[in-house]
């Protein structure tokens, strides 16, 4: 039987990071990769102050060389564990973490039936030789594939896009003009803090997004990364650099 136990887990971390929890049903949204940890080796201590739990991981960003934030939410128990909550309540890109957010649109405009609806891919290079072919949205998940989820924004329209970002309230709301429709997560005017995609996060978790069953079912079960009969591991990277974008964010 799998432990009725939820954590959620957003990161901020420049440059790239992987971390994994791996005693619970877990979803992860972040600005970069994850890196196997145990929740022993979190190293968790809860303040009872007004300040809230805290987490000592600073000499695990030390050794990585970054700077960087966590932030733990165990749904049991309602308490939040963060390290260096001021950046927590920093806004950034979302870059692809908002791959979760495109795919629930997609799906409920219907601009793609579900998740094996192949794309064909336009012949044009990409920095990764692994996103130069068709996709399904599955697929497109899994290896992060950037253009396929442009293909999805610019067959939503600027519209219909801002009308979902209002309704869920994501992050700053900020899409920008019609021409930044399919970058905007990556490299422009759109940012949301960890908190807030925690918050996104639970919302998917308990079906209290302004999306139907059928596309929250599909979203969360794409983002399956890892299942055994104790735990489920949903998990969506993100990376973008600001001071060095490429053609393509990841």
């Amino acid at each position: 039987m799998k432990k009725n136990l939820l954590l959620l887990l957003a990161l901020s971390i420049l440059p790239v990071c992987l971390v994994r929890q791996t005693k619970a049903v877990t979803e992860i949204s972040a600005n970069i990769s994850q890196t196997k940890i145990t929740e022993r080796k979190l190293g968790v201590t809860v303040n009872k102050q007004s300040i809230g739990p805290k987490i000592d991981f600073q000499p695990h960003f030390e050794r990585l060389g970054v700077e960087g934030s966590i932030i733990i939410y165990d749904r049991n128990k309602d308490i939040f564990y963060q390290y260096n909550p001021s950046r927590n309540k920093t806004p950034f890109l979302p870059a692809s973490t908002f791959k979760i957010f495109n795919s629930l649109v997609a799906l409920e405009t219907g601009v793609i039936k579900d998740e094996l609806v192949v794309l064909t891919w336009d012949g044009k290079k990409r920095d990764l030789d692994v996103w130069n072919q068709d996709y399904n949205m599955r697929q497109a998940i899994k290896y992060s594939t950037v253009w396929f989820d442009q293909v999805l924004a610019r067959k939503i329209g600027r519209e219909r896009m801002q009308e979902y970002i209002n309704k869920v309230g994501y992050g700053n709301k900020n899409i920008g003009a019609e021409e930044d429709l399919d970058r905007f997560w990556l490299d422009g005017e759109l940012k949301i803090t960890a908190k807030e995609q925690i918050n996104f996060l639970q919302r998917l978790y308990r079906g209290d997004l302004p999306f139907s069953e059928h596309s929250m079912k599909i979203v969360k079960d794409i983002l399956v990364v890892e299942e055994t009969p104790e735990y489920t591991l949903r998990a969506k990277t993100g990376l973008t650099d600001a001071r060095k974008l490429s053609s393509d964010g990841m």
